[in-house]
């Protein structure tokens, strides 16, 4: 059943509303104001908010600016007034509202906006995660790659950067009637025989951190794809480094890139998209502040700007990371710019004038990708952009430099730079 909020000042508006929606099905909680607006959809995160403009405490307008900053405009809203203006319509479906309402309204008209609204707000169930939430174009096009991909049995390679949850986007490949194979470089040589049994007609083999694959074990998993390309398997990798390099470099069988890259997917970093930072923050404030049954509302601008604003070298790992330590610290309702500042600079560790932040929650494997893009910045700084005094400073051959400092996104400087 899908839940609409009702805001308005006016209780003759809010029962005539409640009675034509509760008769159609849906769940209605009224609100007297934008105070209690905002104390409901905290608690209950409608689906649909219809939302009068003129309002004596704040007006609808401003309480969607509001939601918009927080990152909390997450359902479809439609204006209500009755003086309304084009100008006014115009602002507020700027400002993120789906559709304009004027007072008196039809029962007809009402009933087909709402509709309309719930039906194009539809999320597709990739945005229960983390990584894929957001309204950016990077976001919004992954999104979409994802969602056509999932009717194929193309294999599919992740190419993600540390700190991006890429098995819980491996899994949106995965159909429920299709038998789940989860495999990881560490359980090739132990659990071979016993995995490899479990691997039957249109199964998902899932192949996690495929950069990391021994030479024996990529032979052995290329020998066996070969052999069971009958059964119509279909094969989701994850890899943190470019497989291209490593082929370059004889790490990787070139061959078995070819199995396992049918299509490219490249999950967009956290720091590529700030736009999408205060609603990614929301969902994880609200399901922090749920499973520990605590009354934080939200953010402040100020915590939500710093939020924006840092790089995020650890992405979505980092971030829940800072924020499930700052629910548990907020001295109040909302998290401050204090409270993020804190938790960050704890996590910050200074190596001569570059700070970097370490994510204790990563994993080793990511966390060494933190500390190995910290470890060169410093000596890029401290050799004046020099590659081959780096070189000689690191004890890392020059060729495999350069492709460390590609893989770890530091910008290479050219020949002559100082």
């Amino acid at each position: 059943m899908k839940q609409v909020l009702v805001v308005d000042d006016e209780g003759g508006i809010r029962e005539l509303l409640y009675e034509i929606l509760s008769e159609e099905g849906y769940k209605v909680t009224l609100a007297t104001n934008a105070e209690e607006a905002r104390d409901i959809r905290k608690k209950t995160r409608p689906d649909l908010v219809l939302l009068d403009i003129w309002m004596p405490d704040t007006d609808g307008i401003t309480l969607l600016k509001e939601w918009g900053a927080r990152g909390q405009l997450t359902m479809p809203v439609i204006m209500m007034s009755g003086h309304g203006t084009i100008d006014t319509a115009v602002e507020a479906t700027r400002i993120g509202a789906h559709a304009f309402l004027e007072k008196p309204f039809a029962v007809r008209k009402l009933l087909s906006r709402v509709a309309t609204a719930l039906e194009k707000f539809k999320k597709p169930v990739s945005q229960n995660i983390v990584s894929l939430v957001g309204g950016s174009k990077l976001a919004q096009a992954f999104r979409e790659q994802v969602e056509k991909m999932k009717s194929s049995r193309t294999s599919v390679l992740l190419l993600a950067e540390p700190g991006l949850d890429v098995v819980e986007i491996a899994k949106e490949f995965h159909v429920q009637s299709s038998p789940w194979v989860e495999l990881v470089s560490g359980e090739l040589d132990r659990q071979w025989e016993k995995r490899s049994q479990a691997i039957v007609e249109g199964s998902i083999i899932y192949l996690d951190k495929v950069d990391l694959f021994k030479q024996n074990q990529q032979q052995l998993l290329k020998k066996y794809l070969k052999k069971i390309d009958s059964k119509n398997y279909r094969v989701i990798a994850s890899a943190s480094t470019n497989l291209t390099d490593l082929i370059a470099d004889r790490n990787f069988d070139s061959d078995l890139y070819v199995l396992l890259a049918g299509v490219l997917l490249v999950p967009p970093a956290l720091r590529s998209r700030p736009e999408d930072i205060p609603e990614i923050a929301n969902l994880i404030l609200e399901r922090e502040a749920d499973a520990r049954d605590l009354r934080i509302k939200g953010f402040s601008t100020a915590a939500l700007n710093a939020l924006r604003n840092y790089p995020w070298p650890g992405n979505i790992a980092q971030l829940e990371a800072v924020l499930r330590t700052s629910v548990q610290l907020a001295s109040g309702d909302l998290i401050d710019l204090e409270d993020i500042e804190g938790v960050i600079t704890e996590q910050t560790k200074i190596v001569g004038h570059i700070q970097t932040p370490v994510a204790f929650d990563l994993s080793l494997r990511e966390a060494k990708d933190v500390f190995e893009k910290m470890y060169f910045e410093y000596h890029l700084v401290n050799e004046k952009g020099s590659i081959s005094k780096v070189s000689e400073s690191t004890g890392v051959e020059r060729t495999h430099l350069y492709r460390k400092l590609k893989n770890l996104g530091i910008k290479v400087p050219r020949k002559g730079a100082k």
